[in-house]
C-alpha cells in the first residue's frame, strides 16, 4: 500500500523535475521582487528556495489520509474522500486503500464505525428537514432565482423583522394580555393598589364609551382612529388596572408586568438586532474590500449563478457592466478632483454648501407642516363643540392629516433631494449613500416632531403651572388619558402607512405597469419606463414601520402583533407587485453591504423610539384616571415598590447592582475588555496588511514573469 503510494509521487516528482531540465528551481525565482524584500522583511516571510524545497518533499504516506475509524473524534472532523485536494486518478487509488484498511478492522470496530456513520447522516437528515421548515423558504428561492440575490436581500430583511415581532407578540400576549383576559373570564379578585384619595377629582373623568345611539360609521371611524370602542380593549394603555390578582397563592402585579415586558422586549429587539448585524459587518467587511481586484472580482466572480431565465441574465449582464462603468466613471471623477484648481474647488464646495441648505430648508418645512397638522388635529378632536363632530369623512380626515402630511412629505422631498443630489458631483457609491441618509432623517424625524408636538400638547409645552396643567400635571381636558392618546396616533400612522403601499400597488404600479406593456410607443412612457424595485426605499419603509411599532409599544401593547400581521401582508404584496410590475433597478446593491446599512440604520430606529419611552417610564406623570399605572408619581416607582417587598438579602443584591459601588468597577473592566479588543483588532490590521503586502508583492511577481518570458520568447 505504501509502496504504490511512492511510485505515484515518484512519477509527480520526475514531472515536476522535468519541467525544469532535471534541475531544481531556477536562478530567476531568485530575482522576483517578493525575494529581494526579504531582507526588510526579516522572519515574517520565508525563502524561495526553502519554500521550494518543502514542495520537493514526499508526500504523506495515505495512512495517515485515511479516517480513523476507531478514533470517534477524529472521525468526525476527518473530509470526506470527495473533499481532499487529489486528483481523480489518486482518489481511485486511496479509495482501494482505504477498502483494504476497513475489510482489516475487527467486529466491534466495525460496528463502532457504522454507528458513527449513521449518527453523522441522521444529523445531517435532521438539518435538512429543518432547512426545508425555513419560513418561505421556496418563494426566497423563487425570488432570487429570477431576480438575483440584491432584491432577494429585501425579502430576507422582511422576514427578519416577521420573525422579531413574531416573538415580541408571543412575549406581550403571554405576560401582558392573556393574564389579563382570564383573571376577566376567571372573574378572579382584584386588589387596586391605586390611591386616589388625594387626586383632584376632575382628574379622574375619563369615559371614552360613546353616548346615545351610534351609527355604522362612527364604528367604522373608531376603528380606524383607534378612539371610542377601541379604547376599550386590550389594544390600548387605558383598559389596564393598576391591581394584583391573587391566584392559587401566587400575586400577579399587572403594571409590574406591563413595564418588565415592554423593557424585555426592547432589550430582546436590541440583542438581536445587535448580533445579525455582527454576522452581516463580517459578510460586508470581507466582500466589500476593494483594495484589491475590484475589477477582477465583478468580472470573474460577479456572476450569479441563481439565475435562470434569459431576461435576468441579460439583466445581470447589464447590471455587472453597469457596475464597471460606474467604477471606471467614480476613477476618472477622483482624478478630475484631484486635478481641480482652487478656484473650481471652492466652487464645488459652495454650490454643495448651497444645496445642502436647501435640503435643510425643505426638511425644516415639513416639519413644521407636520408639527402644525398634529396639533391642529389633536385641537379639533380633543374639542367636545368640535365642528366636525358627526361628519364622518371630515372627522376621518382631521384624525389622520398628521399620517396624510407625513406621507406627502415623504413622497415630495425624496424625489427632490434625488434631483439635486447630482449638482454636487458626488461619486455614485456617496451619491447615494447621502441620499439614503438624507430619506432616513426625514422618516425619523418627522416621528420625532409627532411626539415632540404630542408632548407639547400633553405638558402644556413643559410649563406645568399653566391653567390647563395645574390640576393634574398635564392637560387633563385634552388629553385624559395621553398615554392612550400617544398610542392612537401611533396606531393610525401604522394603518395609514399600510394602506398607503396597497394604494401605491393598486393604483401607481399596476396602472403604469399595463400602459408600458399596451402603449410601449407613448413618448412619456419611454421616459419613465417599467417600474423598478428599489431596494434601499422599500427596505425604509419597513424601518419606519417597525420604528412606528417600538415608539407605541408602550402605549399600545398589541402593537407588534398587528405589525407581524402587517408585514406577512407586505410580504405577499411586495411580492405580487415584484413579479407582475416591477424590474430590477439599474443601481444595484450588495446583499452584505446593504444588510448591514440597513441594519444600522434599524438600529438607530430603536435607539430613537427608546427616547420617549424611557422619558415615560422615568420623568412623566402618568395619567390619573386610567392604565396600570394610575396614582403613581412615575411608572418606575412600581418597581421600586415591588423591589421593597422583597426578602432583605434580594433588596440588598438589587442596591449594590444599582449603586456606583457596582456600576464604576463594572464600567472600569468594560473599558478595558474594550481597549483589549481594540488592540486585539489592531493586531489583525497589521496582519492583514502584510498579507495585502505580500499580494501584492506576488502580483509584481507575474508582471516581473510575464516581462521575463515576452523576453526570452523575442
Amino acid at each position: 500500500m505504501a509502496d504504490n503510494w511512492k511510485n505515484l509521487s515518484r512519477n509527480r516528482e520526475g514531472q515536476a523535475e522535468s519541467s525544469w531540465g532535471g534541475h531544481g528551481p531556477p536562478s530567476l525565482f531568485l530575482q522576483l521582487p517578493s525575494n529581494q524584500t526579504l531582507r526588510l522583511r526579516g522572519n515574517k516571510a520565508a525563502d524561495w528556495g526553502a519554500a521550494w524545497e518543502k514542495t520537493s518533499e514526499p508526500p504523506v504516506d495515505p495512512q495517515e489520509l485515511i479516517p480513523e475509524f476507531v478514533s470517534g473524534e477524529e472521525e468526525e472532523d476527518s473530509k470526506p474522500l470527495k473533499e481532499l485536494p487529489l486528483s481523480l486518478g489518486e482518489k481511485r487509488k486511496l479509495r482501494v486503500l482505504q477498502e483494504q484498511a476497513v475489510s482489516r478492522l475487527s467486529g466491534w470496530e466495525l460496528w463502532h464505525m457504522e454507528k458513527r456513520r449513521a449518527l453523522r447522516r441522521l444529523r445531517s437528515q435532521a438539518g435538512t428537514v429543518i432547512s426545508y421548515a425555513e419560513m418561505w423558504r421556496s418563494a426566497l428561492h423563487h425570488i432570487g432565482g429570477h431576480f438575483g440575490t440584491g432584491i432577494q436581500s429585501y425579502f430576507n430583511f422582511l422576514r427578519f423583522l416577521v420573525l422579531m415581532n413574531f416573538v415580541a407578540s408571543l412575549l406581550v400576549v403571554g405576560f401582558v394580555v392573556a393574564p389579563n383576559a382570564a383573571f376577566e373570564n376567571l372573574h378572579l379578585n382584584r386588589t387596586s393598589q391605586q390611591n386616589s384619595s388625594w387626586v383632584n377629582a376632575t382628574c379622574l373623568h375619563y369615559n371614552p364609551s360613546p353616548q346615545g345611539l351610534v351609527s355604522y360609521f362612527s364604528y367604522i371611524m373608531d376603528l380606524l382612529s383607534g378612539q371610542g370602542f377601541m379604547e376599550l380593549t386590550y389594544m390600548f394603555y387605558g383598559y389596564y388596572q393598576n391591581s394584583a390578582v391573587d391566584f392559587v397563592g401566587f400575586s400577579y402585579n399587572v403594571p409590574l408586568a406591563y413595564l418588565l415586558t415592554v423593557l424585555f422586549y426592547l432589550l430582546f429587539c436590541l440583542a438581536w438586532i445587535v448580533r445579525r448585524s455582527v454576522y452581516s459587518l463580517k459578510r460586508s467587511l470581507v466582500s466589500e474590500d476593494a483594495s484589491l481586484g475590484s475589477y477582477s472580482d465583478k468580472i470573474f466572480a460577479g456572476w450569479d449563478f441563481g439565475l435562470m431565465q434569459e431576461k435576468m441574465v441579460q439583466l445581470r449582464h447589464k447590471s455587472i457592466r453597469y457596475e464597471l462603468r460606474m467604477d471606471l466613471e467614480e476613477a476618472a471623477l477622483r482624478k478630475h478632483q484631484a486635478e481641480q484648481t482652487t478656484a473650481q474647488r471652492v466652487c464645488l464646495y459652495a454650490l454643495r454648501g448651497l444645496i445642502n441648505i436647501l435640503v435643510l430648508g425643505l426638511l425644516g418645512a415639513s416639519f413644521y407642516c407636520i408639527y402644525r397638522a398634529t396639533d391642529y388635529s389633536q385641537w379639533l378632536l380633543g374639542r367636545t363643540d368640535s365642528p366636525i363632530k358627526g361628519q364622518f369623512f371630515l372627522e376621518l380626515l382631521v384624525a389622520y392629516l398628521p399620517s396624510i402630511v407625513i406621507t406627502v412629505a415623504n413622497l415630495i422631498v425624496p424625489l427632490i433631494s434625488e434631483g439635486i443630489v447630482r449638482l454636487e458631483k458626488y461619486p455614485l457609491s456617496f451619491e447615494i449613500k447621502i441620499t439614503l441618509l438624507r430619506n432616513v432623517f426625514l422618516r425619523i424625524a418627522s416621528l420625532v416632531v409627532v411626539l415632540v408636538s404630542l408632548w407639547v400638547q400633553i405638558t402644556c409645552n413643559g410649563d406645568p403651572e399653566k391653567s390647563e396643567c395645574r390640576n393634574c400635571g398635564y392637560n387633563n381636558q385634552l388629553n385624559p388619558c395621553w398615554e392612550t392618546s400617544v398610542g392612537q396616533e401611533m396606531y393610525k400612522l401604522m394603518i395609514f402607512d399600510l394602506l398607503i403601499m396597497l394604494l401605491v400597488v393598486i393604483l401607481v404600479e399596476f396602472p403604469r405597469k399595463m400602459l408600458v406593456t399596451f402603449l410601449p410607443s407613448c413618448p412619456l412612457l419611454k421616459l419613465l419606463g417599467q417600474q423598478e424595485f428599489m431596494v434601499p426605499s422599500n427596505v425604509l419603509d419597513l424601518v419606519y414601520g417597525q420604528t412606528l411599532c417600538w415608539t407605541g409599544a408602550l402605549f399600545c401593547p398589541l402593537l407588534p402583533v398587528l405589525n407581524t400581521v402587517k408585514y406577512i401582508a407586505v410580504f405577499y404584496l411586495k411580492k405580487l407587485t415584484l413579479f407582475a410590475n416591477c424590474r430590477p433597478a439599474d443601481r444595484t446593491f450588495r446583499a452584505s453591504s446593504s444588510n448591514f446599512f440597513f441594519l444600522l440604520v434599524l438600529l438607530l430606529g430603536l435607539t430613537i423610539s427608546c427616547i420617549p419611552a424611557l422619558y415615560s417610564m422615568f420623568v412623566m406623570r402618568p395619567s390619573k384616571a386610567c392604565g396600570p399605572f394610575q396614582g403613581e408619581p412615575t411608572m418606575w416607582n412600581t418597581v421600586s415598590s415591588a423591589i421593597s417587598e422583597l426578602p432583605n438579602t434580594a433588596r440588598v443584591f438589587l442596591g449594590f447592582v444599582g449603586s456606583l459601588a457596582f456600576a464604576v468597577p463594572l464600567f472600569l473592566i468594560l473599558s478595558i475588555l474594550m481597549f483589549y479588543l481594540k488592540a486585539w483588532a489592531d493586531s489583525y490590521s497589521s496582519v492583514v496588511k502584510g498579507l495585502k503586502g505580500q499580494l501584492r508583492l506576488v502580483g509584481q511577481d507575474k508582471l516581473f514573469l510575464v516581462k521575463q518570458i515576452s523576453e526570452l520568447s523575442q
